[in-house]
């Protein structure tokens, strides 16, 4: 069985400046404050402050006002799991950790080697035995360790969160006691969105996995409301691999929590891998976003996403990851429904070709 994330593998470059940083951030000779301080000036020089644009094609197109794309594909490794594993690694180093650990299919390894890497800390990587990801060479290439193990993602995430604990390693997994930490770090995509419309869109629209990305995003306008630094808190469109992801089944069931899928049901292709799974680690969170924002969730065939990636780079010039899609397609057919009234919408693409 090969399993592939989608983004290519290519070389990861950094600025020269963060190499200097980084440079400090390793040397133990120096305070952990200055340290940290070093780290914090990496990650606001490589990570977030991704761009969000308007894409007046798509919008002649479906016949939709004020569409715009937060593009995550900005990010150092291509993804939005940068947000997380910065977040993390920071944390780590914070915590004098000199080890940390992670299952990964993909994208999420890379991430975190990277941060590992810069800040000096060795990064332990489990992928299940079956997957394959052209991504392996980049973690190597970044020092990574990387370790296999029997059964599916699930099961490899929760045996390296065990050998996490056994050999005092910090534990990067979803799931976990980080979840809040992980959920803070992709609020700050909401954060970003406002600074640039000056006010939260009427929908905003993401792709779910485990949904930690979704919950994080929602958490983030929420309380930017909270502050009076918006108006109102976007409806949160969520979409996935037709029946291949717990969030999408359990919120079309009516269901107050996230019920897993049976394993034996969920088939990965080329194009759904990113975004199916039987089990979403941060189910309830994001069931949670949909249910109180008033927001919808759809089903989304891998057509679709083949077809609107391939739009979109004949458009806008842009080469997306299909899965990354995702949102958009459920804002675009939620629209083709209701018939939206002029207003501002968003929707997050999290991952280049």
């Amino acid at each position: 069985m090969i399993l592939r994330d989608g983004v290519k593998s290519v070389e990861i470059k950094v600025s020269s400046e963060t190499r200097k940083l980084s440079d400090f951030v390793k040397d133990k000779n120096k305070t952990l404050i200055d340290r940290l301080e070093s780290f914090e000036d990496i990650i606001n020089i490589e990570v977030g402050d991704t761009s969000l644009s308007r894409v007046k094609t798509i919008e002649r197109e479906f016949d939709i006002r004020q569409l715009y794309i937060k593009y995550e594909g900005d990010n150092p490794t291509g993804t939005q799991k940068d947000r997380i594993a910065f977040a993390q690694v920071y944390d780590a180093l914070r915590r004098d950790f000199d080890t940390i650990a992670l299952a990964t299919c993909g994208n999420y390894g890379v991430a975190v080697a990277l941060a590992a890497n810069l800040a000096g800390i060795q990064c332990k990587i489990f992928i299940p035995a079956s997957y394959h990801t052209e991504r392996i060479k980049e973690m190597e290439a970044l020092q990574a360790e990387i370790i296999r193990l029997d059964g599916s993602y699930e099961d490899v995430v929760k045996s390296s969160t065990l050998v996490a604990s056994k050999n005092d390693w910090y534990d990067a997994n979803p799931g976990g006691a980080n979840t809040p930490l992980q959920i803070t770090a992709y609020s700050q995509i909401a954060n970003e969105i406002v600074d640039d419309l000056g006010d939260a869109p009427k929908y905003c629209a993401a792709p779910v996995s485990n949904g930690t990305l979704f919950a994080g995003i929602y958490r983030g306008f929420v309380t930017l409301h909270k502050r009076g630094k918006t108006s109102r808190i976007p409806k949160m469109i969520a979409a996935s691999s037709t029946r291949k992801n717990p969030i999408i089944s359990s919120f079309k069931l009516g269901l107050s929590e996230c019920v897993d899928l049976d394993p034996k049901m969920i088939k990965e292709t080329l194009y759904n891998e990113p975004l199916i799974n039987w089990h979403s680690f941060d189910g309830d969170e994001a069931l949670y976003a949909l249910r109180e924002s008033g927001g919808e969730a759809f089903h989304i065939s891998d057509k679709k996403l083949k077809d609107m990636a391939s739009f979109i780079l004949k458009k806008e010039g842009m080469k997306i990851l299909p899965a990354s899609t995702a949102g958009l397609i459920g804002l675009l057919e939620l629209d083709d429904q209701l018939n939206f009234e002029p207003d501002r919408f968003v929707a997050v693409i999290t991952a280049k070709h």
